[in-house]
């Protein structure tokens, strides 16, 4: 099991409902976090907010870092590397989201959306990874989403960057295994973060209809399954239940599920 109470973690995308869900619960476990957004006002207000409430753990640092800048992610493990802590966990959350035809939305948005997503987790897990296969222990969580598993009209985009992390923890997940350093992938279903008021373009926006509140999970519930299955050293992770029907689904009657999809309008 990977422990997390006095584990050395770093978390991205600190700043939002994950990781905002990340951090408490971490704390509460013991952990010692280190932290980054690219706002680093709001994160450390954040901080100071949680700190107030939960007493255990502690919080290293906190870094502010655009990721979708690949200077930045270089810059970020260099100021990790300088507190000459050795890094237990890597959680890449940070994420964005968009909504759109592929034609439709703007090329700078789901470019940016690609680095954010796809490729800065590659890039701060092939630089972070290099350490712990040298200390023969670690583990590298990345939150990817059911999109990474079921696409629907208007997330091309955005499924393929989960797709993509998806395929990228499984490849890590193999290439890890002669060195005990462990690999988790984790598929949340809808839940009520800021990511479900992503921007909308386009013709697809102007005939979206509402995601049904009973579909939306709590950040808290996902997190805490999330955490468990990070402690058990899981490689995927379905934290909901309906996004673990949904893949049970999908895996097991595919095409029963696809007529239902089309049926119904696509849940996914």
């Amino acid at each position: 099991m990977t422990k997390l109470n006095d584990a050395v973690i770093l978390v991205t995308g600190a700043a939002g409902g994950f990781g905002r869900e990340l951090t408490k619960q971490l704390l509460g476990k013991g952990s010692r976090l280190i932290l980054t957004d690219i706002n680093l006002e709001i994160l450390k207000e954040q901080v100071n907010k949680i700190q107030a409430e939960i007493t255990t753990g502690e919080v290293i640092q906190s870094f502010g870092a655009n990721l979708a800048n690949r200077t930045d992610c270089e810059t970020l493990y260099q100021k990790v590397k300088a507190l000459n802590i050795p890094l237990d966990v890597l959680i890449n959350n940070a994420g964005m989201g968009l909504f759109g035809r592929v034609d439709e939305v703007p090329v700078e948005k789901w470019e940016q959306l690609m680095q954010v997503n796809l490729i800065a987790p590659i890039r701060l897990s092939s630089l972070f990874v290099a350490d712990m296969i040298a200390r023969q222990q670690g583990h590298i969580v990345n939150i990817s989403s059911m999109a990474g598993w079921i696409p629907r009209p208007g997330i091309a985009h955005y499924s393929s960057s989960k797709f993509g992390l998806r395929g990228f923890s499984e490849g890590l997940f193999h290439e890890m295994k002669p060195h005990n350093v462990k690999v988790t992938a984790v598929y949340p279903f809808y839940s009520r973060t800021p990511m479900l008021n992503s921007a909308k373009y386009g013709t697809l926006a102007e005939s979206s209809t509402k995601i049904p509140d009973r579909l939306i999970v709590e950040p808290e519930e996902v997190m805490a399954h999330t955490i468990e299955a990070i402690a058990h050293e899981r490689l995927h992770v379905f934290p909901d239940r309906v996004g673990k029907n949904i893949h049970f689904f999908k895996q097991n009657f595919p095409l029963l599920f696809d007529w239902i999809s089309n049926r119904l309008g696509s849940l996914a």
